[in-house]
Parts: C-alpha cells; structure tokens; sequence
C-alpha cells in the first residue's frame, strides 16, 4: 500500500475535434490514482480516471463537496465558478433537500411534456437555417439558441434577458486570464444572484410552474433559504444552457464525421435514442477535470492510501472510455448493447437536469435527420475553429450546407 506517490503537473491541453486527452489517457491507463498538481488552486490533489473507482469516490460519503467550499483547492480557473451556497457544495441530506425543491420541474412527465414544445422551436431553428441559405453556421441558427430557448421557458427568464445570460454563462465558462477577470466574474455571479433573486420576488403569489416560481414558493415554506435559491438558479441556468449548447455542437460535429452514422440515422431514425447514449459516451465534452471532493477519512483505491483531508479530483470522461467497461472505448459504435456512461455524473451530485438535455439531444439529431437528411459540414473537418481555454470543449462554429 501506498500514498506517496510522484507527483505530475496536470495542465489539460487545447484539443480541437473530438479527440482524447492523451495526459488523462495516460493516467488511466498507467496511473490509475495518480497524485497531481494543477495550474491554479495550491497543493496537491489525487486524480482518480477509472470507471468502477469514479463512481466509488464519487457515491461514497467519505468524500465530501461541502469541505472544498472557500478553500484554495487545485483546480482549473483562477476564479471558482459555482457560487458559495450553490448545491455542487452540499453534502447529504442537505444537498437531497436542495434537489428534491427541483426534481418535480426536471421529472420524466414534465420532461416528456415539454418535447412539442422542443419539437417546435427545433422546425422554427431549421427553418431559419434554411432561410439564411447553404452555407450558414449551424450554431448561430441552431445548436445555440434551441438549448435556450427550452431552459429559459423552463426557468422562467424572459426572452429578452436570454442573451445576456448566455453572455454570462460563456464568460463563467472560460478561463479568467488576470485578476481584472477574476473581479468581473465576481461582478458577475453578484448580477446573475441578484437577477433571479428580482424575478422569483415579481413571481411571488403566481400559479406558475417554472423553476423560479417553484423555488420562491419553496423559499417561503422554509424549505430552502435565499442563498441556496439563489445559487441553485444560477446553476442551472448557466448550466442548462452552456453544456447542452457545447454538447449538442460536438454530437452534430461527429454526426457529420463519422463515417455512415447520418446516413444510418436517416435510415432509421428510431435509433436516434441510442446514438444519443453512445454520443454522451463517446464524445470527451470535459476539458480538464471539475470540481474536486476532500477524503473525511483514510480510504484505500487500488492500494493506494487518500488520508483524510486529501483533495480528490475524478474524470468521467475517462471512466466513459474505460476498455474494462466500454470494449474499444475510441470506437464509436452504435451496436453497443449497454452503454451506461456518466456523462452526467453519478451518486448524489448526479446531474439535476439528465432527462431534459437527453431529450434537447434527441429533439436536436432527430430534427436535422429528418429535415436535412443532406446535411453535412460546408467545410472540411479540419477547418472547423474549436474553442480554447474553456471547461467544456466544442466547436465555436459549424459551416454547413444541405
């Protein structure tokens, strides 16, 4: 048994396309549990890639999120991104009464409610798509405005306010190069906490059933207090936007690469559900690692020893690719049976909105199948511009024509 293991430097490289981290490949592959140090934060943490070890540290309640919060942990950003009160730094049971105020907007039935209405604005995008004439950006028309369109309705921000919050939700998302940067996100999380915090107070009394007008009723039963509220908001908004817009880019990116799959799906586009799961596997959305957990006890992994206090990082995109559960994890295959990836997370931190951005993805892949069963990139795959410095990877445009 060990717990002094070498120690690498960790600094997620600028990918474009949709290829793997090869430093977190490498880790997985020869360093299983691996001590690293990371370009922002101090100290040290442990990286842990493997699929069966992620979801240990991950579901197991001697780590916990609730420690991390105010401390200088080894991170990606300079800035942290979630506020202080946000539920990403909630342990059970405090984090279950969180979520549980916004599981019922985020249920199945309501989900499957809102899919005419997905349907629609996904006909209303292509055919703007269509009205700007091939070539066009698939993004500017598509990709970007779908996401928000259905978290604003489910939110409840008015449509007038929707550009500045995908203003806020790229800014967050991407890495503060100086202190000045650091203070306007700052500035930032203070507008978007004070923002929700105006519209759940004009909501107050309604019969509405958006998420700002569930959790200001919520509030007034005593069942959450402002900061949770406030922090909860925050997060999903910028979250149900940001990583479904990012997500949906690099899905349409390989729908458009990989050799057969568009045509397959407009073949059958009953198996659009499937290639969805196989997408969230396949696709390494993540750049870098997220937010970490701190080890409240001694815990053995793969015989190495995290001592209580120790930071704890894990990556899902790893454990996706893990061979042991995923035979030929680089291969994109539509024939994989099961497919039970955690693109979403897993245990009590699981993703608040899963049924939502599946169905988004759905919506999305099936309305371009059978609309534009032509579609294809306008320009040659190595060409598409991919972002940098950013948490979640993705095209920043999509030329295409049909």
């Amino acid at each position: 048994m060990s717990d002094r293991c070498p120690v690498r430097c960790y600094v997620p490289p600028n990918i474009a396309g949709v290829g793997f981290d090869p430093d977190l490949a490498a880790f997985s592959r020869d360093e299983p549990v691996a001590r690293i140090r990371m370009q922002f934060g101090s100290g040290e943490a442990w990286l842990v890639t493997r699929y069966e070890d992620v979801k240990f540290v991950t579901s197991d309640p001697r780590f916990s999120r609730a420690a991390i919060a105010g401390q200088p942990f080894p991170r990606m950003t300079k800035h942290i991104i979630p506020l202080d009160r946000a539920v990403s730094y909630a342990d059970p049971p405090g984090h279950a009464r969180i979520r549980r105020v916004a599981a019922k907007v985020f249920a199945q039935r309501n989900v499957e409610r809102l899919r005419a209405r997905a349907e629609q604005v996904m006909a209303e995008r292509i055919a703007a798509l269509v009205r700007a004439g091939s070539p066009a950006d698939l993004v500017e028309h598509v990709v970007a405005p779908f996401p928000m369109a259905m978290i604003g309705d489910v939110v409840g921000v008015p449509e007038a306010d929707r550009p500045w919050l995908m203003w806020c939700a790229e800014t967050l998302f991407s890495m503060a190069r100086d202190e000045s940067e650091v203070a306007r996100n700052g500035r930032i999380k203070d507008e978007l906490y004070a923002y929700f915090h105006k519209l759940v107070a004009r909501r107050r009394g309604s019969s509405g059933d958006d998420l700002l007008t569930v959790l200001g009723d919520a509030r007034d039963r005593g069942e959450i207090d402002d900061e949770e509220l406030g922090a909860l908001v925050v997060l999903v908004s910028l979250n149900g936007w940001h990583a479904v817009r990012y997500n949906s880019s690099n899905m349409v990116y390989v729908l458009l690469t990989e050799p057969g799959l568009r045509d397959r799906l407009v073949a059958e586009p009953g198996l659009v559900p499937h290639a969805v799961e196989e997408l969230l596997r396949f696709i390494p959305h993540k750049r870098g690692v997220g937010q970490p957990r701190v080890a409240t006890e001694d815990v053995v992994i793969r015989g190495v020893r995290i001592r209580a206090g120790d930071v704890v990082h894990v990556s899902y995109v790893t454990a996706n690719w893990d061979p042991e559960v995923f035979p030929d994890p680089e291969r994109f295959d539509l024939g994989r049976a099961e497919i039970p990836h955690v693109a979403f997370g897993h245990g009590p931190h699981y993703c608040v909105g899963p049924l939502l951005a599946r169905m988004e993805s759905q919506v999305l892949l099936g309305g371009l199948v059978e609309r534009l069963p032509r579609l294809r990139l306008a320009v040659p795959p190595e060409e598409v511009r991919w972002r940098q410095d950013v948490m979640i990877r993705g095209p920043v445009d999509l030329p295409v024509a049909w």
